[in-house]
């Protein structure tokens, strides 16, 4: 479902529907009369759906995740709040950037459309921007030749569906530089990689996979994405570079979770994404 294309929708229908009457019928009914039912509610709501699609297309939009792929980072039900005049300013519903305004960095957790479904929505953290050689062996990132140092941060718990899975958390470092860190989750069990798993996508000829990881170098206007949940993500290893006007914008903020709020933990709530 669309939601951007169907509160355009609304907002031209009650604004047209407002705009009409004001113009050639409020005039003829008599003095004293009330609106017609549909006139009084497009007066009521066009208002406010003017101002929540503005807000939503130009400054930021709400989005809930939907899966673990970024733990610990973000948890499942996490409502966050998503940049999206950062990266330049986009004409809402066919995301037609219009005016550039910079572009995403390395580390940068990003909202964009899935390459291989449009009209699916994924969050990952960025690993590589255009011209970027990443490396990705027995679980440790390079990116043009510089190491991303993970620190052990302990162990991370969490229940994925009727499993309980336990992952080693990490802290890692963009770039090398600790004032960039994140946190990461490792099973320790698993691949860096599958390489049966990678499926076929534009630009695979610039990626080598082996059982012990992969090396890409990212194409100009495209980025490389992974998830914070190294083990459990499904991303750019498998399905390959995201192109520039796919991308929807950062996210920044943790508003709401409801599981915080039933535990009285407060601990995501007003939380920024880093």
């Amino acid at each position: 479902m669309n939601f951007a294309l169907i509160l355009f929708v609304l907002t031209a229908v009650t604004g047209v529907v407002w705009l009409v009457d004001r113009l050639f019928f409020a005039a003829r009914r008599p003095p004293g009369a009330a609106d017609p039912v549909w006139v009084e509610y497009s007066k009521s709501f066009f208002p406010v759906l003017l101002v929540v699609f503005v807000l939503r297309s130009f400054l930021a939009e709400p989005f809930k995740i939907p899966s673990s792929s970024m733990r610990p980072t973000l948890e499942v039900g996490d409502f966050i709040l998503v940049n999206k005049f950062i990266y330049g300013i986009r004409l809402p519903v066919i995301e037609e950037k219009i005016i550039p305004i910079a572009n995403p960095k390395r580390g940068d957790v990003v909202v964009f459309r899935y390459p291989l479904n449009p009209s699916q929505d994924f969050i990952k953290r960025v690993i590589g921007v255009g011209g970027d050689v990443v490396e990705y062996q027995d679980k440790k990132l390079t990116v043009n030749g510089t190491p991303w140092p993970q620190r052990a941060d302990g162990s991370y718990s969490y229940l994925e569906g009727l499993r309980f899975e336990t992952l080693e958390r990490s802290v890692e470092e963009t770039d090398g530089n600790p004032a960039l860190a994140h946190t990461i989750g490792i099973n320790a069990q698993a691949q860096p990689v599958y390489p049966s798993n990678v499926r076929p996508f534009a630009g695979r000829e610039n990626c080598d996979y082996n059982e012990r990881g992969f090396k890409c170098r990212v194409p100009a206007g495209h980025y490389f994405m992974m998830g914070d949940n190294r083990d459990n993500s499904d991303d750019s290893r498998y399905w390959g570079f995201v192109p520039d006007d796919h991308l929807r914008g950062r996210a920044f903020f943790i508003w709401f979770n409801w599981d915080d709020i039933a535990s009285f933990a407060f601990k995501r709530i007003g939380s920024a994404i880093h």
